[in-house]
């Protein structure tokens, strides 16, 4: 071949090698919680792993942080503003009823079961209610059971009568009104200032946060009941152009590693970062107390009728919430 020939072929080559590396996508992931938090520190990066493995390195996932606060989550995957985000339904009242379900307390299954289980009854019911129309879902988990959290100690239900709390929203809202508290709404990022300050006295939140969100330091007693006086609903979501972005191929193999994957994934990080949490607060000298039968009996009279009240409002939403719960039950007593 002549010189110039080789040349030229040289030269495209020079110019393709470029256009072929930047070929792979890499999915922006905005999160909310510090870094150090069991999602940022542990799920995303294993996912991340999970995906690029799947893909074939063409998909690539990169965490971003600060992009907005935790209640627009849902919008900013929904504007393109990034790819992928974990949220928490409560933060959107009105908006996400049917996930609700989930939120119920008394479950006693640890939150990787729950989370599964989770899964497979939202693709069953919940689903048919369309909550996330305009987005991806790709993941859905509970954290663990969520325990009273305060600045003095509390050990009967009376007590908490009156007391300024941090709720989440969802049914840990309805929770704390049936107990005569005074619920105080701010996300989870917030909470130790909130506490700290003495605008709240407390928080409805699970163990996790006793390290992740230093309660330990402002928060030392926690009164703990068998299941929690509620759980966390949580999607991880995907901005649906971007999921359509991705060849055939890529979908199927990010989904693969999603669904009921990414929720059992997300389940075990909670379930390592409530024990560490409560290892965490013993070493910072925080007391625990183990509701009695009384304390459980009166918690579950002044809430029994929560249960119904979420069954009601979703079976307005046209699907079988009675079914749909005792799957849930069922699913999460006996896990795959």
């Amino acid at each position: 071949m002549p010189r110039t020939g080789l040349l030229q072929l040289s030269m495209l080559a020079a110019i393709l090698v470029p256009v072929a590396a930047s070929a792979e996508t890499t999915i922006v992931v905005s999160s909310w919680a510090p870094p150090t938090h069991t999602i940022n520190a542990n799920v995303w990066p294993a996912w991340a792993g999970m995906v690029e493995k799947a893909t074939g390195g063409r998909v690539r996932v990169k965490i971003e942080y600060g992009l907005a606060p935790p209640p627009a989550q849902f919008d900013i995957i929904l504007d393109g503003a990034a790819d992928a985000t974990w949220m928490f339904h409560g933060y959107n009242p009105g908006r996400f009823v049917a996930t609700q379900l989930v939120e119920l307390p008394g479950n006693t299954a640890g939150a990787e079961a729950v989370s599964a289980a989770y899964w497979q009854v939202h693709e069953r019911y919940l689903s048919a209610a369309d909550e996330h129309r305009g987005v991806k879902l790709i993941g859905l988990t509970a954290h663990g059971p969520g325990h009273l959290h305060t600045r003095e100690p509390v050990a009967a239900l009376d007590e908490v009568e009156g007391l300024k709390i941090r709720v989440g929203g969802g049914v840990s809202s309805d929770i704390a009104e049936r107990l005569g508290i005074i619920g105080v709404n701010v996300p989870a990022p917030q909470v130790y200032e909130t506490v700290a300050s003495g605008v709240a006295d407390g928080v409805l939140m699970p163990m996790e946060t006793k390290q992740s969100f230093r309660l330990a330091e402002v928060a030392p007693y926690t009164l703990e009941l068998p299941g929690g006086f509620y759980n966390g609903s949580f999607a991880f979501i995907m901005n649906q152009d971007t999921f359509d972005s991705l060849s055939p191929e890529d979908q199927e193999a990010l989904m693969s590693v999603s669904g009921i994957e990414l929720s059992k994934l997300a389940g075990r990080a909670w379930e390592k970062a409530d024990e560490e949490g409560v290892e965490f607060a013993i070493g910072e000298g925080n007391t625990f107390t183990l509701a009695d039968e009384a304390v459980i009996a009166e918690f579950r009279d002044r809430t029994e009728d929560i249960r119904q009240t979420v069954i009601e409002r979703i079976d307005g939403l046209g699907i079988d919430a009675e079914a749909a719960l005792a799957d849930l039950q069922a699913l999460s007593a006996h896990p795959d």
